[in-house]
């Protein structure tokens, strides 16, 4: 055995006990034992860690530890630049898509509305969010550390927030999701694509209200739902707007229509 120092800093002392936060841990380890077991066995998934010191110099995950190793472990930096060190998480250059876990439907809708491509299904299990997030390359959401701890989940974040738009909010800020916003152009229920429709092809699945006073519609070709620019719309635009996110460009919005299986709290 040997004994490591962990020091643990900013929101990454959320996952520790109350009394380890903010301060020095000294534990034992095993001989072998690297970096990455002895931060996640401290309680923190290694998808958070963003830069790690050991012995005050850059060090990654594969670091085995050895008697009296000091180890600094720090989240996402944003857009703050600490070059030469080393970044633990490497985010890929293109448009990122996500999977979120069964308890996170209400953020994977709104996800959806802001255009990102979002899988979700409240019967996923853990096995089948891992394989698709490894397959497909999609950042895994959950509130579930333990998921994020697998060792083939590579892209990650745990999610702090309790409430939807928080959640949205969370993941604006350390993800910098603003500047790729395509508001209100996947379907909600479906994922995919919506495309304009004329009053005439959508006629028969309008409300007669909806038909007389609207004249912009979307619809998806997976399920047929129709949307439209519902009382929703300035509360969504007003929540994207306040995330950065340039509204103005964005894909007819809507809400399905009345009777809808998806119809929920944001329409």
């Amino acid at each position: 055995m040997v004994s490591a120092t962990f020091r643990f800093y900013d929101g990454l002392n959320d996952f520790l006990p109350r009394g380890r936060r903010g301060r020095d841990i000294t534990v034992a380890c095993a001989r072998d034992a690297t970096t990455k077991h002895m931060i996640e066995a401290l309680g923190v998934p290694h998808t958070e860690v963003e830069l790690m010191l050991v012995n005050g110099e850059s060090g990654g995950f594969d670091h085995i530890l050895r008697e009296a190793d000091r180890v600094s472990v720090y989240p996402a930096f944003g857009t703050l630049d600490v070059q030469p060190l080393q970044r633990l998480r490497t985010w890929p250059a293109r448009r990122l898509h996500f999977v979120a876990d069964a308890h996170l439907g209400g953020l994977a809708r709104l996800l959806r509305m802001a255009g990102y491509d979002t899988l979700y299904d409240n019967g996923f299990h853990d096995q089948e969010i891992e394989r698709i997030a490894r397959e497909e390359g999609r950042v895994l959401l959950t509130r579930d550390r333990e998921l994020l701890k697998r060792r083939t989940v590579e892209l990650g974040c745990y999610v702090h927030a309790i409430d939807p738009p928080g959640q949205l909010r969370e993941l604006f800020s350390r993800l910098r999701l603003g500047g790729g916003v395509r508001a209100f152009s996947l379907c909600l229920h479906c994922n995919l694509p919506l495309r304009a429709a004329a009053i005439e092809e959508v006629l028969q699945r309008l409300p007669p209200r909806v038909a007389a006073t609207r004249d912009e519609f979307t619809t998806c070709d997976a399920c047929g739902r129709v949307y439209w620019k519902g009382s929703h719309y300035e509360r969504m635009r007003s929540l994207l707007g306040g995330l950065g996110a340039d509204v103005e460009l964005a894909a007819t919005p809507g809400c399905p229509a009345p009777g809808s299986p998806t119809l929920g709290p944001h329409c």
